[in-house]
């Protein structure tokens, strides 16, 4: 069984089945999947491994960038700049046209930040990104003390001048993403197994907060983590037993089921139908009836 549908529009949103290829395997964990939409090709990272790698159509896997301060979560901007959250350097940085690394965001307050974890870029160019402390713990960061005594959710403004806090009462914030009209930010919290919604202001600080819904039903391994939504609105979040898909309304459609715990997904190929699955060791790619959204 490759899916379980709870609802009977899961059949028009995703299709009667998910079937999985495994485009590489032996990886360390995998995470941050984005798909450039113009190159055809999509990058992911590897944290323990502290390596970047770029899957091209024909099934080619090339390294990227290593090290690479163990990227987690990664965006475009509009011009095709890809942001990373660095858990090894609790940094967010922007790669520049040359190669160079441009730090975005790493203290708040005078105080280093927890580890960046997972990043959105808004279609004005502002950057909103997440600030658990997965990334000072062993094996997917380096193990340190933390220095705020919170983990936050922050907007930064593509400048670097400017780093906003959003709110401060999260246990550990993961995925993040944009409604359709990019004035609601959803945002998961990985520990408490919920989404929270947030209304976001032309200047990027925002309100609200309350708990959207649950993503604790069905079986099997996996909690909020990887979120995005496709072109039609739906909101789709990792949780037990792979990729839940949720109406607008909040209903639950169903779960695409994965053969290995999931941390993230991005949509890509040429009609943007493809979802490629991050799924700890190995990369895989299925489709689905409702394409994604392109990042620029």
């Amino acid at each position: 069984m490759s899916v379980r549908i709870y609802d009977e529009r899961f059949r028009d949103v995703i299709g009667e089945s998910v079937e999985l290829e495994q485009l590489g395997t032996g990886f360390d964990f995998t995470e941050g999947p984005i798909w450039h939409p113009r190159e055809q090709h999509l990058t992911f990272s590897d944290m323990p491994g502290d390596h970047m790698r770029r899957w091209f159509p024909g099934g080619r896997i090339e390294t990227y960038r290593k090290p690479a301060n163990m990227a987690n979560g990664n965006a475009f901007d509009a011009a095709g700049r890809i942001l990373s959250c660095e858990h090894a350097t609790s940094r967010v940085v922007r790669e520049e046209a040359d190669g160079t690394l441009t730090v975005i965001a790493s203290h708040y307050d005078g105080k280093a930040l927890n580890s960046p974890n997972d990043i959105v870029v808004r279609r004005d160019g502002l950057i909103f990104f997440t600030d658990p402390t997965y990334g000072r713990m062993d094996y997917y960061g380096i193990e340190r003390e933390t220095e705020l005594d919170y983990q936050g959710v922050y907007c930064a403004t593509p400048d670097g001048n400017t780093l906003l806090r959003l709110a401060d009462d999260f246990e550990q914030p993961n995925g993040l993403c944009f409604s359709l009209d990019h004035r609601t930010l959803f945002v998961n919290d990985t520990a408490r197994k919920h989404i929270r919604a947030f209304d976001v202001a032309d200047d990027g600080s925002a309100t609200g907060g309350d708990v959207w819904v649950e993503v604790t039903t069905g079986e099997g391994e996996g909690h909020p983590d990887g979120m995005k939504i496709d072109s039609l609105g739906n909101l789709y979040c990792t949780g037990p037993g792979g990729v839940h898909v949720f109406l607008p309304d909040k209903t639950l459609l169903g779960v695409i089921l994965m053969q290995e715990f999931t941390a993230n997904f991005a949509w890509g190929g040429a009609r943007l139908s493809e979802m490629f699955f991050t799924a700890s060791t190995s990369l895989y790619r299925g489709h689905t009836k409702t394409p994604g959204l392109a990042l620029f």
